[in-house]
């Protein structure tokens, strides 16, 4: 990874709206090149809706956002299509169709977006089982399959057909710390042998400190800090000292502002409920 290179996500001045109220005010950020970077914050500090801007799945309010060196703002729906087979995302649930099996569920991008023919695509498939370590599973169905083996048959999925960029949501939740331990170590050699960029959302310390190149840390939906993992930890700021230590994070309310949420009057963004 270098940081000479021109970023394979950058984003300058994002602003997003659910309704009337302000989600991300204003984050800017890059993801370079070959680079993991996870993004961490407590509960409700913008993590998961800055996710799904980056994949190109929400409208902004506002700024500007380049994935792959293309401006999404400027893309037709056609080309916003072709952007996106260079995409892969492994979902937080592993969201496997129960109907299918494991090499039919990781195949299935191979059949809505190539003309490869049906050997090519097994080979294919029976490859990226071997990468997550499944191999000889892909004819049992995902409700046989143990949670992490889940997690590992969403990878394969995600990664089928080599994208640029991995989005990866919560991948450790509801596993074990062994099993949880095995997925960072999938996500370093997935990094090392398919070369690419992998954006992690995780609440996870262990998992971020041990994966992450560089983390960036949210907080009601502005960027509190982003920085290596010891620079995080070597960080003064007390917001972040109270996410590292697991301490909770308690604000002083106005009492005006607390009558207001009970009378149902409060103000989100400048625009009253």
């Amino acid at each position: 990874m270098t940081e000479n290179v021109e970023p394979d996500i950058e984003v300058r001045d994002l602003v997003a709206h659910y309704g009337p109220r302000e989600i991300l005010h204003g984050i800017s950020m890059e993801v370079r090149k070959n680079e993991i970077m996870v993004i961490m914050g407590g509960s409700g500090s913008g993590k998961s809706t800055l996710l799904r801007h980056l994949m190109a799945l929400e409208h902004k309010t506002s700024g500007s956002m380049n994935i792959l060196g293309r401006d999404i703002d400027s893309l037709s729906m056609i080309e916003m299509f072709n952007l996106r087979k260079k995409i892969g995302v492994a979902f937080q649930s592993g969201a496997l169709f129960s109907s299918m099996t494991v090499a039919e569920n990781i195949m299935l991008p191979l059949f809505e977006h190539t003309s490869l023919d049906r050997v090519t695509m097994d080979i294919m498939v029976r490859m990226k089982l071997e990468v997550v370590e499944l191999g000889g599973f892909g004819d049992l169905m995902p409700s046989e399959l143990s949670g992490g083996m889940i997690k590992r048959a969403a990878f394969a999925r995600a990664v089928i057909m080599d994208p640029d960029i991995l989005f990866c949501d919560e991948p450790s939740a509801g596993l074990d710390p062994a099993i949880s331990s095995a997925l960072d170590d999938l996500i370093l050699r997935l990094r090392a042998a398919l070369n690419m960029t992998i954006v992690v959302v995780t609440h996870e310390l262990e998992s971020a400190f041990k994966i992450a190149d560089r983390i960036t840390v949210l907080d009601r939906g502005n960027i509190l800090f982003i920085g290596t993992p010891d620079e995080i930890r070597a960080s003064s700021n007390e917001r972040i000292q109270k996410l590292l230590n697991r301490e909770p994070d308690t604000e002083d309310i106005d009492p005006d502002v607390y009558l207001g949420r009970l009378t149902g009057k409060e103000e989100y963004g400048g625009v009253e409920l």
